[in-house]
């Protein structure tokens, strides 16, 4: 099987390598699609998303659940998980914080994650036991930390949204989180949270999504480095789970303490 990954590592590399340069060209692209209230999909997106299934398909013959088109369902079964842009609103903005995420999911369980930033020049990649690669090059595994000394990567959220997960329970955690960390920072992007956790530059992140396509790769790439996933409840992190608490060893912990001690998230994620 470590074989069969590697391979299909290499493959999917080879084609997210292939549209880098035209998702660099496109950044600063308008909306093009409404999805919803603050929500919207470029022009760039549908091609990416096309271009890369396309070739996914061809070169692997395992189809791909994207997050533009959808695709096959993702509880059983093989099927690649693509986002052609995450953080459209920061790349639509020309914000260089954006990236393209891919993730190979078998059975529910992430075993490849690929988060590919070529406005930031990175490349992060890994494959289920790691190590995760950072350029082709590993990473040492994630040591054990402290809140206090962690910089946390922080959802997005409006304070006045009432959603899956309230804007309200979001804000109360901020208060107690940035008097227990050493800084937190919001990027506009689960990717960049969630693949910066997995190379040591946070020492977590807190998702508030749920989608697989926001959340499979970079929850692949945390456990590669040894990291711990859950949901905000505590629960191992599945494709179904209705967010993610990714962070070092010892962060972790903390993290989970805080949350709970703060507010109820499991009937924050009830609704």
């Amino acid at each position: 099987m470590t074989r069969e990954l590697s391979n299909l590592l290499a493959a999917a590399s080879e084609v997210l390598d292939s549209v880098c340069s035209r998702f660099v060209e496109g950044i600063g692209a308008p909306s093009a699609v409404e999805k919803g209230r603050n929500d919207f999909a470029t022009e760039l997106d549908l091609e990416l998303e096309r271009t890369v299934s396309a070739e996914l398909l061809r070169r692997t013959g395992i189809e791909v659940h994207g997050e533009e088109f959808g695709g096959p369902q993702l509880a059983s079964g093989t099927a690649w998980v693509l986002d052609p842009i995450d953080g459209t609103f920061n790349y639509s903005s020309g914000h260089p914080l954006s990236g393209m995420l891919l993730a190979l999911v078998r059975d529910g369980e992430p075993v490849l994650g690929l988060t590919w930033l070529p406005l930031l020049g990175r490349r992060y990649a890994a494959m289920a036991g790691g190590p995760v690669l950072l350029d082709g090059q590993p990473l040492p595994p994630l040591p054990r930390g402290k809140l206090a000394e962690a910089m946390i990567g922080f959802g997005a959220f409006n304070v006045d949204a009432h959603g899956r997960i309230p804007g309200q329970f979001r804000f109360d955690l901020l208060g107690p989180l940035s008097r227990l960390s050493s800084r937190v920072r919001m990027h506009g992007s689960t990717g960049i949270d969630l693949a910066f956790t997995a190379s040591g530059v946070l020492g977590g992140a807190i998702v508030f999504g749920h989608h697989p396509w926001d959340n499979a790769a970079g929850v692949a790439l945390v456990r590669a480095a040894g990291g711990v996933v859950t949901d905000l409840v505590g629960r191992p992190w599945t494709i179904s789970s209705g967010s993610v608490l990714a962070a070092a060893p010892g962060v972790h912990e903390e993290l989970l303490d805080m949350i709970c001690t703060v507010a109820d998230p499991a009937a924050a994620e009830e609704g």
